[in-house]
């Protein structure tokens, strides 16, 4: 069998990142419209509950036979999942979400850019900042203190979260430890989850499983899986998707609109992603 090249696992991978950036940015708006009711901690934490609980009865991984090494990188994964979806609801919930998304964006940035093995690739990470820089720092940008604290911890958690999915992606069938992960990032929000659930309505639950499916089970599916074919520093630089595609959600659920130079950040930053696909074979 003919193997696939360079550009097609990007492309491929371009495709899964996609589709995951969809899920996780329409997961973040729904989850958004629960945060005066329950607080964006809860349901962060309950969202990460229901979605263990689907992918440990649909992919059911095994525990045994697991080296040090990999149960390590499965923790890891698990708990910078946690932090990361607890950082970004508390920036949302402060300021506007397609700012919040962009400021994440910094860590897999970080993680593309320290892992370049050629200029052209260590460009795409470097257009991706000025985007990021376009958004946040300048007179048409926002700013909010607790809300940039909060954006810059998930982007923290984010950069590990894109390395982890290269290491878990890669280690075994790479599903069993993602499932696992998820499991790891539920335990340990599991006494705010607890706390919480009896306060839910089973309307709230609605929200909260259907967040749980779009925003975590399917779209870090696709992570782990473009960390397996391809490598962190890609999939770090494909993640500049999820800016632009927060603005469109965050524009059609929650009717959130930001500047123009803003939007022209935005769409800087998810040029980088275009530019290292079309550099690919080059490279």
């Amino acid at each position: 069998m003919k193997s696939i090249n360079t550009r097609d696992k990007i492309l491929l991978a371009t495709g899964m990142v996609t589709v995951g950036s969809l899920g996780i940015q329409t997961s973040s708006s729904l989850s958004a419209s629960l945060f005066d009711a329950l607080g964006p901690i809860p349901v962060s934490s309950m969202r990460m509950l229901v979605a263990a609980v689907v992918m440990l009865v649909l992919i059911r991984p095994k525990l045994a036979g697991r080296s040090k090494g990999e149960w390590l990188g499965i923790v890891v994964y698990g708990l910078a999942m946690a932090a990361m979806n607890i950082c970004l609801y508390s920036a949302i919930d402060r300021i506007p979400m397609g700012v919040a998304v962009t400021l994440e964006f910094l860590g897999p940035c970080v993680v593309a850019l320290a892992g370049s093995h050629h200029w052209r690739e260590g460009l795409c990470a470097v257009v991706a900042l000025v985007g990021v820089g376009l958004i946040s720092f300048t007179p048409g940008g926002y700013f909010n203190p607790a809300g940039y604290l909060f954006a810059l911890g998930s982007a923290c958690c984010f950069g590990l979260y894109t390395l982890f999915a290269d290491k878990v992606g890669k280690a075994g069938t790479g599903l069993d430890g993602l499932a696992l992960s998820v499991t790891v990032a539920a335990l340990a929000t599991l006494p705010v989850s607890v706390s919480r659930a009896m306060h839910a309505t089973p309307a709230q639950w609605g929200v909260i499983a259907a967040s749980a499916v779009l925003g975590v089970a399917i779209p870090y599916t696709m992570d782990t899986l473009s960390g397996r074919i391809t490598s962190a520093r890609v999939v770090g630089t494909l993640f500049s998707i999820d800016p632009a595609m927060s603005v469109v959600v965050a524009a059609l659920i929650l009717r959130q609109t930001i500047t123009l130079t803003a939007v022209f950040g935005v769409i800087v930053v998810s040029l980088a992603g275009a530019l290292l696909v079309w550099t690919a074979d080059k490279a």
